[in-house]
């Protein structure tokens, strides 16, 4: 899981900005936002004003999958990547994670989304990976990837630990477990927008139809479901047409393309129910304005049922106070973002928070201001 992530000079991260998932309180509500062994935060929500970086922040945790994978990138999101502000040129990144009790720490350093300066890897404070790509030089002490030939100036720019997860055959050790489950986590990252034309970063290649996903895995009955449980009653079909898979609303004069009548809101959250059918097979996900489109109540609802989804951290930015409530999640499970700082609700005040709070009356009544 990722305990910490740091970012300097990026977009609007013009000093060291830190989000730390590993400062649990002890609550006993709402356990189930927390990891098994009660020390990582799984389950999060992040306000803060417009321009404050809710959007950079996913951004910049996600710049990792664009040079460690091959999996899908927004590039012009990056256009403006480092702080206009920073006469600095380097932008360094910063990740902690933990995988079996085991600690890795990964940090890089880039000029734009394509080019990598610097990078090193280290697994329980032992490095084992540190390349400078500037003078093209560096080592690995991995076994089974220590021969490989790191100096190498045809592929400059491509990492090198990705160039190791590619190509070395490791041998079978803790060490190298640990890259491996690293390597993994990062394949299996997911950050989305609220509609499908705003894209997606992570986890997949390429365009893939919602519709053509629902009717192919057989979920068209548990998708009318799904809406009719949110309180939006339609009677689907699943039909081939023109050679690709499309749902269709039934009704008493005929069958008609279902995207054609559904609204904006129904629409984002068919993306939603799509992405949500493949959270079994992720590690981490950022859902950005989760809610844009969705009534208060739905937005409720949803966060209900990503509470219960395992193995998976997930993190939602809103602008939706009403979601600021004990009977979802917890005071250090809600975040804030302002003045170039994050910081989870318990540690913005020096009140003992108990479950009967109102963190909502709280929070506008200016407790969580420091």
């Amino acid at each position: 899981m990722l305990t910490k992530f740091q970012v300097e000079n990026f977009k609007n991260f013009k000093n060291k900005f830190v989000l730390d998932f590993t400062k649990p309180y002890n609550y006993e509500f709402n356990k189930e936002a927390i990891s098994n062994d009660g020390n990582i935060i799984s389950k999060g929500i992040i306000y803060g004003p417009n321009g404050s970086g809710k959007s950079n922040l996913g951004l910049a945790i996600f710049d990792i999958v664009a040079h460690l994978t091959d999996t899908n990138i927004i590039y012009d999101r990056y256009t403006f990547y480092s702080n206009l502000d920073n006469n600095k040129k380097k932008v360094t990144f910063k990740y902690n994670f933990v995988f079996d009790g085991h600690s890795l720490e990964y940090e890089y350093q880039k000029r734009n989304i394509l080019d990598l300066v610097y990078e090193k890897l280290s697994i329980d404070d032992e490095m084992v990976v540190d390349y400078n790509f500037d003078d093209v030089e560096g080592y690995t002490t991995l076994e089974g990837a220590d021969n490989l030939v790191l100096s190498n100036g045809t592929f400059n720019r491509v990492s090198r630990v990705k160039y190791i997860f590619s190509t070395a055959i490791l041998k079978e050790n803790e060490i190298n477990s640990v890259f491996k489950q690293f390597g993994e986590f990062v394949n299996r990252m997911l950050l989305f927008y609220s509609l499908d034309n705003r894209g997606y970063q992570g986890f997949k290649v390429g365009t893939e139809g919602i519709a053509d996903y629902i009717v192919s895995t057989g979920k068209v009955a548990d998708f009318q479901k799904f809406l009719s449980d949110e309180g939006i009653q339609y009677s689907l079909t699943g039909k081939e047409v023109d050679g690709s898979k499309q749902i269709y609303c039934k009704f008493k004069g005929g069958e008609v393309n279902f995207f054609s009548v559904a609204s904006t809101g129904t629409i984002s959250l068919t993306l939603f129910y799509y992405w949500y059918l493949q959270m079994k097979e992720l590690a981490f996900v950022y859902i950005d304005e989760f809610d844009a489109f969705y009534h208060f109540e739905l937005a409720y609802s949803l966060v209900k049922l990503l509470k219960k989804v395992k193995n998976c951290q997930i993190v939602l930015t809103t602008h939706n106070t009403d979601l600021l409530t004990n009977d979802l999640l917890r005071p250090d499970c809600y975040f804030e973002i302002n003045d170039n700082r994050i910081k989870c609700l318990a540690d913005k005040t020096e009140k003992d928070i108990r479950k009967a709070h109102n963190l909502q009356k709280m929070y506008k009544a200016g407790v969580f201001n420091e």
